[in-house]
């Protein structure tokens, strides 16, 4: 797993200092946790939920065992001239905080200013996904996005805008249902120039079609 994707202290799997648990030391552990919440692992309705939690979290991290930059590897240098705001609004974030591994959700707003090169839109919706789809803050995601995207394009600038509801608020702690945390990263012109940050916070506000 290159730099950018553990530049901002996630730990790779991959790394020889780390031996990943099998399986079954997984499902074990969700035992245990069921058990210690007062319950009983081996009941009919529980029987089966080590092995669902498993998979489960097999798709809610799936962000580290794939990589951002190669991802945006493939660029193209052809395009028209275009130099101005390219934009992706609403894309969806399901994350998990690293503090309690509770989700959470809302959208990601993102937008660079090409410097000669672009690439495919989904690969910026894709580079979200990864980041999101591992343990987080969203203060750490948005300039892990913001800082993605500047390695692999060098563009003019970056804007990032996170959004989202935190369960570990709403569920626990406070108990704070429909709070929304809003983060954001600029870099470049996208920092320097109010013009270009005006336009992404209009875009991001506008209307829906």
């Amino acid at each position: 797993m290159n730099d950018i994707a553990t530049r901002k202290g996630a730990v790779s799997l991959k790394s020889p200092a780390r031996r990943r648990p099998t399986r079954a030391e997984a499902e074990e552990a969700v035992r245990t946790l069921i058990a210690w919440a007062g319950d009983d692992p081996a009941r009919e309705g529980l029987k089966d939920t080590p092995r669902r939690v498993t998979d489960a979290y097999e798709e809610y991290f799936l962000g580290y065992g794939l990589d951002p930059a190669a991802v945006l590897s493939k660029t193209f240098d052809e395009a028209g001239g275009y130099d101005d705001l390219v934009m992706l609004r609403d894309i969806r974030v399901e994350s998990h905080c690293e503090h309690h591994i509770t989700p959470f959700l809302g959208v990601a707003h993102v937008a660079y200013l090409p410097n000669g090169r672009i690439v495919g839109i989904s690969k910026i919706a894709r580079v979200v996904e990864i980041f999101a789809k591992r343990l987080q803050t969203q203060e750490t995601m948005t300039a892990q996005i913001a800082d993605a995207i500047e390695a692999a394009l060098m563009p003019r600038g970056v804007a990032v805008l996170i959004e989202a509801e935190h369960q570990c608020m709403s569920m626990r702690g406070v108990r704070q249902p429909g709070v929304r945390t809003i983060t954001t990263r600029f870099t470049g012109a996208m920092e320097s120039e109010a013009s270009y940050r005006d336009r992404f916070l209009q875009m991001v506000h506008g209307p829906r079609f």
